[in-house]
């Protein structure tokens, strides 16, 4: 079993949606790819109540889904966690590159940053439908389908 492992801040809501997202649309990968998700500075979600955040939960609900995992509160990311993963995505670069290079240097050049910005830069409807494409996308890249070009 191959992981992609999803990092947001505080593990609570944008890596949430994307685990769970991913791990119930991945058989169309052949069933051989897992995603897990850590917070990157699981201190800093002082203000989250819960194990998931309400918006991850109603994101997943609209399309038919429930969280599977949402009894788990978040976890930290550990080196552990990077070396088991074929695969690293953080969900925002601004916020994210800056603490891959002080807590997990090494990694910082093997993630993908994406550009999905939290609660009060980018609103949860829009961040969970920007997640959701990035999703859909880097599945296909798992299944080896060529990138659909945008551009005409």
């Amino acid at each position: 079993m191959k992981t992609v492992l999803l990092l947001c801040t505080g593990n609570y809501y944008r890596s949430r949606f994307a685990e769970e997202l991913f791990n119930q649309r991945s058989d169309t990968v052949g069933g051989n790819w897992t995603a897990q998700s850590r917070a990157l500075a699981i201190e800093r979600g002082i203000a989250n109540v819960g194990p998931i955040s309400p918006f991850a939960l109603r994101g997943l609900e609209e399309r038919g889904l429930c969280a599977k995992a949402g009894n788990r509160y978040p976890q930290q990311c550990a080196i552990a966690d990077l070396e088991a993963a074929d695969y690293i995505v953080a969900m925002e670069e601004s916020e994210h590159r800056p603490l891959m290079l002080e807590r997990f240097a090494p990694w910082a050049a093997l993630t993908e940053y994406w550009n999905v910005g939290d609660v009060g830069y980018l609103p949860p409807t829009v961040a969970l439908g920007v997640i959701e494409t990035r999703i859909e996308v880097l599945l296909d890249r798992l299944r080896g389908k060529p990138a659909v070009s945008t551009n005409t």
